[in-house]
């Protein structure tokens, strides 16, 4: 139930759905009063969440940050990525990486430096018609074909959401010996992942990957011109606030 109804409201805290929205009681009210002030308020949001600047600013203090190499321990029996980076396209039979595959990619590289043994690939379907494709057997398919051993990467199949990623992975290793654990996840992602893995007893080192957040910046660009990007951006942040605040309700971090 929780798992439908935070994907209903998922669709509800889109910037764009609210601007949409006002535009729309604009466009209809017949009060003048109303529609000025629907109007302005669609053109505020537009301005508000289109801007790289404020966003910067609010996702350097929101993301985790990658860490130096050198700090982390030599190896990790396991490096754990978070699914949530590719999409099936049915017709090619081909995965399509999106932006948060960083992730995976940068566990890619941790497993051919050495610095972890195994890695274990977390989660099943998201999708609500699509539950056939599972995500990270799609991705330990993808792996192979680039050389890693099979033996080498272990899939937790089951997992739709950031919870239940924990959970089945917490069930997942306790068939498997391990010391040290490596969780890999977006930079944005990680707060609510790492609240995740603790609360089902798994202490993790911690992984940031594809950071939303840069460099202060001044430019007019950063200040005053609208982005298409950002807005995209802005939804993934509200939808990571809108899951820290609902999980904590629930009891899961």
């Amino acid at each position: 139930m929780f798992y439908v109804l935070s994907k209903i409201l998922g669709l509800l805290i889109n910037p764009i759905v609210w601007i949409l929205s006002l535009l729309f009681f604009a466009f209809f009210v017949k009060k003048a009063h109303l529609k000025k002030w629907f109007s302005i308020a669609a053109f505020a949001c537009l301005l508000i969440f289109s801007n790289k600047f404020i966003l910067n600013e609010l996702l350097i203090k929101w993301e985790r940050k990658a860490p130096d190499d050198a700090t982390l321990l030599v190896q990790y029996d396991y490096g754990i990525v978070l699914s949530g980076m590719v999409w099936y396209n049915s017709q090619t039979r081909q995965i399509n990486f999106l932006q948060s595959s960083d992730r995976i990619w940068q566990a890619v590289r941790l497993y051919k430096e050495k610095r972890i043994k195994k890695i274990l690939i977390a989660g099943g379907s998201a999708e609500f018609f699509a539950k056939d494709t599972v995500e990270s057997v799609l991705l330990k398919g993808f792996l192979v074909k680039i050389g890693i051993p099979a033996e080498d990467i272990i899939t937790e199949e089951n997992s739709r959401n950031t919870r239940e990623n924990a959970v089945f992975t917490a069930k997942l290793l306790q068939n498997f010996p391990h010391k040290n654990l490596l969780l890999i996840t977006s930079a944005m992602h990680m707060p609510r992942a790492e609240l995740c893995f603790r609360k089902v007893g798994l202490n993790c080192d911690i992984y940031p990957a594809d950071q939303y957040s840069g460099s202060r910046r001044f430019g007019i660009e950063d200040l005053f011109v609208p982005n298409a990007r950002t807005l995209f951006n802005w939804n993934a942040f509200i939808h990571e606030l809108f899951g820290m605040a609902s999980y904590k309700i629930a009891g899961y971090i």
